[in-house]
């Protein structure tokens, strides 16, 4: 379909095309909001090497047991070539062990190693204070009610 058959109408006025501010966009917002939030968890973080996306990853495989890059992918919303180089670095740093499947030498399993449990457990306090840190501005009604609408916008 060409930009001219899509069922929208082009800006007619002047007034409609000055009325968008970008800075009030929910787009911006949430990029501003997720910008912070992981500039917090630098900050927090009671291991400096270790990145969000990397603590997500840990924690799925922690609740998984054992899984493949896809679960992963799956349980996150990362995409696969970002999840493929933050399981790289993990195994790099020695947190994750990867093995073959047994049932098909293609599909790769993934465990945390001994290092990476610990590393897991010695981070949730940290990531508890870093989502008390990203909240700390809202009242106790206003982030029930943020983790409500967020969880709202992302359901499938």
């Amino acid at each position: 379909m060409r930009t001219s058959e899509l069922p929208f109408e082009k800006c007619e006025s002047l007034d409609e095309r000055t009325d968008y501010v970008f800075s009030e966009q929910v787009g911006h917002l949430l990029r501003k909001a997720y910008q912070w939030h992981m500039s917090i968890f630098q900050d927090l973080s009671c291991e400096p090497n270790l990145t969000a996306p990397q603590f997500v990853a840990l924690c799925t495989i922690q609740e998984m047991g054992s899984c493949s890059i896809t679960d992963i992918v799956k349980a996150t919303a990362v995409d696969q070539a970002t999840m493929r180089g933050v399981v790289e670095r993990l195994k790099s740093k020695e947190w994750i062990n990867l093995s073959e499947d047994p049932n098909d030498r293609r599909k790769v399993v993934i465990q945390l190693s001994e290092s990476g449990a610990d590393l897991v457990a010695r981070m949730v306090p940290c990531a508890k204070e870093v989502t008390e840190a990203t909240l700390g501005n809202l009242n106790p009604a206003e982030r029930v009610a943020l983790i409500y609408l967020l969880k709202k916008m992302v359901q499938s």
